[in-house]
């Protein structure tokens, strides 16, 4: 696979939520439910993890003005992260990500979708559901929705990265692992793999 972005990204984000200052806050959102809550420490777990890698991030919340249109949110993606030493007035980003709290698969399904229509190296889905079989069947079927309708030519052409990240109420007390769980798309065979 070309340059891996997740993997440095992923131990960023876990390193990032075991700070009291902001795992407190989204373990406690995530026990009660408080979907709105969980999203807003996201949002900032997300753009902290990115200004970790040394990149640039903006979301709600985030403003950024390394592009010449000051913004929080570019293209309705809710986090979008930029190389921080872009030399170009208008850069492609380097990572996109949705954080996405409806129930409803659909809204998930549109999430995948919009990442997939961005041309970035990193592309993922952040969801909520209280347990883990409905984590399950939310990337099955959001899976066979947005990518089991793609030929294997259309999968050939995405690049990049793209991960479903699925968030709970917990096992236990083990937070973070316990209460999230990542999924890669494999464009070859057209599924998430669980990592």
């Amino acid at each position: 696979m070309a340059t891996d972005r997740f993997n440095p990204w992923r131990e960023a984000f876990l390193t990032h939520v075991q700070r009291k200052s902001i795992g407190e806050p989204l373990k406690e959102a995530a026990i009660k439910g408080q979907l709105t809550n969980w999203t807003a420490c996201l949002t900032g777990a997300v753009v902290k993890s990115c200004h970790a890698l040394g990149w640039n991030a903006a979301g709600k919340g985030h403003k950024l003005d390394l592009l010449p249109q000051a913004g929080q949110e570019y293209l309705g993606i809710d986090v979008m992260a930029f190389a921080g030493d872009a030399a170009v007035r208008w850069p492609f980003p380097l990572a996109a990500f949705e954080l996405e709290n409806s129930p409803k698969d659909d809204r998930v399904a549109y999430s995948l979708w919009k990442v997939l229509c961005i041309q970035a190296k990193l592309r993922v889905v952040f969801a909520y559901r209280t347990d883990w079989e409905q984590g399950r069947n939310l990337v099955s079927a959001v899976c066979g929705d947005v990518i089991g309708k793609l030929s294997p030519e259309q999968r050939t052409t995405i690049k990049g990265q793209t991960v479903m990240v699925l968030g709970n109420r917990g096992e236990g007390d083990t937070f973070p692992n316990g209460y999230f769980k990542f999924w890669m798309l494999n464009t070859n065979l057209g599924r998430f793999e669980k990592l």
